[in-house]
């Protein structure tokens, strides 16, 4: 593996971590604390919060905002335009009129889970969970946690079905609590897939 790539017009934090053969493209911040795994791409544009954890081989596409208290696995696709949130009760200002500070508030976390897909334009509220292989379609806004290989979209978003690990969805899936099952037209076969517990 060879060294990270990063644009000159992107600025890394001396204190993030990023590993070989990611690509940083022109105007991304990556800031202290933050840790991204390798083989990855950030797209122009991209804000990286301190202390976000970002695994290996996660795609990040344009103007992407990933805040502080998000985490994201191996394999993750994020699509232009998307925000993940990480207050669930923002206010510039404390009762009194005070210019809140880092201690006035709490991070709401949010996890998203390996080879999970989120399309274009999706906002991600805090404290919600994106499980594996889950596709979040295009101007989502995601308010609660999305099962593994479930098909969500909407505002608020809703799951619509569930989809292989090839992306296209399901014919006819069967859910239980510990699996997902169904024919992929893609793959031209019937398939199961385990669910996290």
């Amino acid at each position: 593996m060879g060294a990270a790539r990063i644009h000159p017009t992107a600025e890394v934090h001396s204190q993030a971590e990023v590993g070989p053969d990611t690509q940083i493209w022109n105007q991304s911040q990556v800031r202290e604390g933050a840790h991204i795994g390798s083989e990855c791409v950030l797209g122009k544009n991209v804000y990286i919060d301190l202390g976000v954890s970002i695994g290996n081989r996660t795609k990040i596409q344009n103007n992407v905002s990933v805040y502080h208290g998000v985490t994201i696995a191996d394999g993750v696709f994020i699509g232009p335009h998307v925000c993940f949130c990480n207050d669930k009760i923002p206010r510039a200002i404390t009762p009194d009129g005070q210019l809140k500070r880092d201690d006035d508030w709490t991070v709401g976390p949010i996890t998203v889970h390996y080879g999970a897909s989120i399309g274009a334009g999706s906002i991600i509220v805090p404290d919600v969970t994106i499980g594996r292989f889950a596709l979040v379609g295009a101007g989502s806004v995601v308010t609660r946690s999305v099962p593994d290989h479930a098909l969500v979209f909407g505002n608020p978003a809703h799951v619509h079905g569930y989809v292989c690990q090839c992306g296209s969805r399901l014919i006819q899936p069967v859910v239980t609590p510990t699996s997902v099952s169904g024919y992929c037209p893609t793959c031209q076969q019937s398939v199961t897939f385990a669910l996290t517990q």
